[in-house]
């Protein structure tokens, strides 16, 4: 019986491009003003990353916080329309800029390449649309970055983050045979839901993506002392929400493939 991994399966903005996922969160704080010149903070924007774009917009105009606002302002809860007026608003926004924060995060090159040449597939799940990914995966193909599979938001009727179809479309199109030789990276809690309901061993990313929210001038500026202060804020976060592994970034995952490989190896399953 097989007992080695397969596959690892990454989220982009955050875990492989775009440090400190800018691209998304910034874009949400534009298009609620551009479309019905309504404040919101890059700290409110990030509240729900990870999920599809719509069920993002959607998920704000739920927070307690930001929906009385909301009701301040125009007298009514968010609704469906006012929901798809700000994604028709945040979609163009998003492709015309996307390009801009393509950039990969520091390791993830080596790590990929490292992993391509140890025979695992490379797959990738996002909270973009199609039409993002379109523009994203070219300019990252630009910086030396392919996955074999791409599966984004809008692709699958079942849906998407939280649940586990967007992983396990990447199992069925990169031919892996157990769910368990799985991996699954992301620096969101619905991207690690995602992995945990897949079956998949899940590693969450506590300074690189959303959670953390640092550039990477500030990330490489920042004391110990700093970043131990996210690390022992957001771990705990991903932890709650199943992660089997908290790492940095992406250029620390070869050592915690190494370890499922030992617990595989032992008969264990995430």
């Amino acid at each position: 019986m097989q007992h080695t991994l397969e596959a690892v399966i990454f989220d982009w903005a955050g875990t492989i491009v775009d440090f400190g996922s800018f691209a998304p969160t910034q874009i949400f704080v534009d298009a609620f003003a551009a479309a019905f010149d309504f404040e919101l903070s890059i700290e409110e924007a990030r509240g729900p990353m990870g999920l599809g774009k719509w069920q993002h917009i959607e998920a704000l105009g739920k927070d307690p916080v930001i929906g009385a606002r909301w009701q301040a302002q125009f007298g009514k809860p968010m609704g469906h329309d006012d929901i798809d007026h700000i994604y028709r608003t945040f979609l163009p926004l998003q492709i015309e800029r996307v390009g801009a924060h393509s950039d990969l995060i520091p390791g993830a090159q080596a790590t990929v390449t490292a992993l391509l040449e140890q025979g695992l597939k490379i797959g990738s799940t996002t909270g973009y649309p199609r039409q993002v990914m379109d523009r994203l995966m070219v300019e990252a193909a630009a910086k030396g970055y392919s996955p074999d599979c791409i599966v984004c938001a809008d692709d699958l009727s079942a849906g998407a983050r939280p649940g586990p179809w967007m992983a396990l479309q990447c199992v069925l199109e990169l031919k892996a045979g157990d769910v368990a030789h799985c991996v699954k990276v992301d620096d969101t809690l619905p991207g690690i839901s995602e992995g945990v309901s897949a079956g998949m061993w899940t590693v969450g990313l506590a300074l690189s993506g959303s959670p953390a929210g640092l550039t990477l001038a500030q990330y490489q500026a920042a004391t110990k002392e700093q970043l131990d202060a996210i690390r022992s804020k957001v771990t705990p976060e991903f932890e709650a929400a199943g992660a089997h592994y908290v790492i940095d970034s992406v250029a620390d995952l070869p050592p915690v493939l190494k370890d499922i490989e030992r617990r595989l190896a032992t008969g264990e399953r995430p």
